[in-house]
């Protein structure tokens, strides 16, 4: 076959004129790009500076600059010793060891411990963690979870550290401290009890971001012993600035599984907790602790013996000690799964993760918890475009100074703060307002003791609707509520003044971004829908860190973690990091390895009409087209095929069975599409080519 073409001056080579035709139809599709020096600007409503407090303009911690100190300690040659946290027994606290213990504690550096030490080694992993001897399951667990959530991830772990360059023994992290971002500066001397690490300590012997983070969360709270013990809410919380919620499992709410199952898609942290005594930890014959925070990382929806099974994996943070019941590593259960989504799921190995059933996990768990920056676990059965609005306050509670009467009074409900805020439109089988009611501890008192706390929420007529106490540091709970204005009234049941933050969370029904509500739009970071073509740009800006453009990576991570959500389009398997590439390649104009916001939404219109496509062909719902599918599907968007192309696109795309998943769907229909306008740019231009449409996609799609 003769596959040479005759542009009207010049013989073009295939990848040229290939590129070429690409360009000039790209082009003509999405309009005028920005010229390669443009600079895309966040959209209104993201800041690049913020107000103190804000991750753009941090807090420090004890007035602690971490560039200045460690620029200080390099010029002279020093490494960095913390006078506010030091090596000493008053960090580790005086009640954690018996005192002769506490005594032979010793405090190492890395670079004392090991030859060649990493701040990470890999990325960040939970499997990075192994607890020591301080009893912060709930801390770890937390931790175990921040892990799978670089969105979340990146807020507390800066990258501007190591042991490799500008090393000065100093580090630093982030926590979110009663509304504001605080960033905690610390030495990397770690104790050490018997030449064994006290705190947590890694898998990998030279990579120590769990130890030197664990640390610095230490001084936030006053000391190491502060530590032993402590709410997994808490910490979800301090890792993200976020609002979460407990359910008892015990007696969880009807909607459970539909609220694990928001959770999970709208990647969300969670975490769960065991009955017990949280310091006399008991491993029961099945595997499971008493007393003991878990990680929650992942909950799927597996075929089993014809029929669907709701499957849920826990990790500990042990780092081993798993459970030995169904599902469980070893099970039989596993022998009834399809090899590929076992091989997908299973990972047998004593690291302390598992898998458990829906039912085994109510049994055996009392408590979930669950964290995002908006309720978005509550977003479930939903059908209208939602978002979060967010109203914050703080403020001071004080007993009434005649009587000091207690919140049952009338008068102590009525001198104190009360806040306004108006329910829009609602569906009532939706929760539709969470509120978050924080009580702050003194500045140096982490170890202070939680009042009893709660709310009240009335009505225009001051009548009292519902009322919410607890003696945690975090009492939040959610509402449905029909329309209307109510107020929230913080309280306690002591005699005793608290300072407070307060957030109301909203949700409202078709968010438009120039919205003039009253309360502060949060951004739809989590709640996006692949039919709501403006969200794309929230979208990207998340994957692209409010950068102007994305790459082949942050592209992987962004079709996986979200358009991947989709319990059938996620069978098929993910998008692989080389399949990102070659998406990447087709619709990057400027040949620069990175999209820009316009190129990316014209592959966002591109992914929802290939998943429409592929849920109306998809008819047995496996994830899979066969290829009679396939080509059925071609037909559907328009493009021309036959029984040769056919064979050669699965042959490339399509699995050992012949059968074509989602991601590789979207990776054939990019590349037919993008050959098909191709070819018929080149020939209504007046190229000479020498061979049939069909042909011609028959040799690009192989190639």
């Amino acid at each position: 076959m003769d596959t040479s073409i005759q542009p009207s001056a010049e013989k073009l080579t295939i990848s040229k004129w290939v590129h070429a035709a690409i360009t000039e139809i790209s082009c003509q599709e999405r309009g005028t790009m920005l010229a390669p020096s443009s600079t895309l600007m966040p959209e209104q409503g993201w800041q690049t500076t913020g107000a103190k407090g804000s991750l753009q303009n941090l807090k420090r911690f004890n007035s602690q600059d971490f560039n200045n100190l460690r620029t200080l300690c390099l010029s002279r040659g020093l490494l960095f010793e913390d006078d506010t946290f030091p090596a000493h027994i008053s960090s580790i606290g005086p009640n954690l060891l018996p005192e002769d213990k506490l005594r032979r504690i010793q405090w190492r550096r890395p670079t004392e411990l090991q030859r060649n030490p990493h701040l990470i080694m890999d990325g960040v992993s939970r499997f990075d963690i192994m607890q020591g001897e301080i009893g912060d399951c709930w801390m770890l667990a937390a931790l175990g979870s921040l892990t799978l959530r670089k969105q979340f991830l990146e807020n507390v772990l800066p990258k501007d550290q190591g042991f490799q360059d500008d090393y000065a023994g100093i580090f630093h992290f982030r926590f979110w401290q009663y509304g504001d971002w605080v960033d905690v500066v610390i030495d990397d001397r770690l104790p050490i009890l018997n030449g064994r690490y006290l705190s947590v300590h890694p898998r990998t012997s030279n990579e120590f971001w769990p130890s030197l983070l664990e640390k610095a969360y230490a001084k936030l709270r006053g000391s190491y012993q502060n530590l032993n013990g402590g709410y997994l809410s808490d910490a979800l919380v301090d890792l993200t600035g976020g609002v979460q919620v407990q359910f008892s499992l015990k007696d969880p709410p009807p909607d459970l599984e539909e609220i694990l199952k928001a959770a999970d898609k709208s990647r969300c942290l969670m975490g769960c907790s065991t009955p017990g005594h949280p310091k006399r930890n008991i491993e029961l014959r099945n595997g499971i602790v008493q007393g003991h925070a878990y990680t929650i990382t992942g909950a799927v929806k597996i075929r089993y013996k014809n029929v669907w099974k709701h499957i849920i994996r826990i990790w500990n943070p042990w780092g081993h000690g798993e459970w030995k019941g169904p599902w469980s590593d070893d099970s039989p259960q596993w022998d009834h799964v399809e090899p590929k989504y076992r091989e997908a799921l299973l990972r047998n190995k004593d690291d302390g993760e598992f898998w458990m059933s829906c039912e085994n996990f109510q049994e055996q768990f009392s408590w979930l918890y669950i964290c995002n920056n908006t309720p978005t676990f509550l977003d479930f059965g939903d059908q209208h475009c939602t978002t979060w609005s967010l109203e914050k306050h703080v403020n001071l509670w004080s007993p009434d100074p005649a009587t000091r009467r207690n919140y049952y009074s009338s008068g102590a409900v009525s001198t104190n703060p009360r806040y306004f805020f108006k329910v829009p439109d609602y569906d009532p089988q939706t929760y539709n307002v969470v509120i978050s009611l924080m009580q702050k501890h003194p500045e140096h008192t982490q170890d202070a003791k939680n009042l009893k706390i709660g709310f009240f929420i009335t009505m225009e007529n001051s009548k009292v609707l519902k009322q919410v106490f607890s003696p945690i540091r975090d009492v939040t709970n959610y509402f449905i509520l029909s329309p209307g204005t109510y107020a929230v009234v913080p309280a306690t049941t002591e005699d005793q003044e608290f300072e407070f933050l307060l957030r109301i969370f909203i949700k409202n029904r078709d968010y438009k971004e120039n919205s003039s509500s009253p309360t502060s739009p949060v951004l739809p970071m989590d709640a996006l829908t692949l039919n709501q073509d403006s969200s794309y740009k929230a979208l990207f800006l998340r994957y692209a860190m409010q950068g102007s453009t994305i790459d082949a990576s942050q592209l992987q991570q962004l079709l996986n973690e979200v358009i991947l959500q989709d319990e059938m389009t996620s069978l098929g398997g993910r998008f692989s990091f080389d399949s990102c590439r070659g998406i990447l390649a087709l619709m990057d104009l400027n040949s620069n390895g990175h999209l820009t916001l316009q190129e990316f939404g014209s592959l966002w219109r591109s992914l929802t009409k290939y998943m429409d496509i592929f849920r109306k062909e998809d008819r047995n719902h496996s994830g899979f087209l066969d290829v009679a599918e396939l080509k059925s599907a071609i037909q559907t968007a328009g493009l021309a095929t036959n029984n040769q192309l056919l064979r050669l696109l699965v042959l490339r795309y399509g699995d050992a069975a012949g059968r074509m998943g989602f991601s590789d769907f979207v990776c054939c229909m990019l590349r037919l599409e993008t050959m098909t306008y191709a070819f018929q740019n080149l020939a209504e231009g007046g190229s000479q080519i020498s061979m049939t449409a069909i042909e011609w996609l028959t040799l690009v799609m192989y190639t």
